[in-house]
């Protein structure tokens, strides 16, 4: 059963229950894709106000587009360019509150207006990153990054066993 952002007390619980039902829903015996998917899914249902959410996966160099949902995307970014790029490449969460005031922003969806991008890390090494995606500017705080920071290590942790 998917609960509204209304049926907990704060953040903080929404996220540990949004933890605890993208661990529920991967099954260690299927592909990182399958695993993706779903939590992309669950993300996006459970997050108010994004029209954006998925996983860019590092290939070599490049980040390529991985399970999503949303409307079609960028396939690849180099490491460093636009704020998935960037995450990646400095190994750390980039949170931006208006994405048309950003140099380096690559834009999939028009009406994005602000952005967090998570960098899926297993020990110092970068396997991809979650991006999400709202339409409203500010959308995301500091409650958003330690609860996304949180789901995308556990992510890691459940996939790249």
């Amino acid at each position: 059963m998917i609960l509204e952002m209304e049926d907990f007390k704060n953040k903080n619980e929404m996220y540990a229950h949004l933890d605890s039902a993208c661990a529920a829903v991967i099954d260690r015996r299927d592909d990182v894709i399958s695993s993706l998917s779903n939590a992309s899914s669950l993300i996006k249902k459970y997050l108010i106000h994004t029209n954006w959410v998925g996983f860019y996966l590092f290939r070599g160099e490049i980040l390529t587009l991985g399970p999503f949902q949303g409307e079609p995307a960028v396939t690849s970014i180099k490491l460093g360019k636009g704020l998935c790029g960037m995450a990646a490449q400095e190994k750390k969460t980039v949170r931006v509150d208006d994405v048309a005031a950003c140099d380096n922003y690559i834009a999939c969806d028009a009406s994005s207006a602000s952005e967090i991008v998570i960098p899926l890390l297993k020990k110092d090494r970068v396997l991809g990153v979650l991006d999400i995606d709202s339409t409203m500017r500010s959308r995301f705080d500091k409650d958003d990054e330690r609860g996304l920071e949180k789901i995308a290590s556990s992510l890691v942790r459940l996939i790249y066993m």
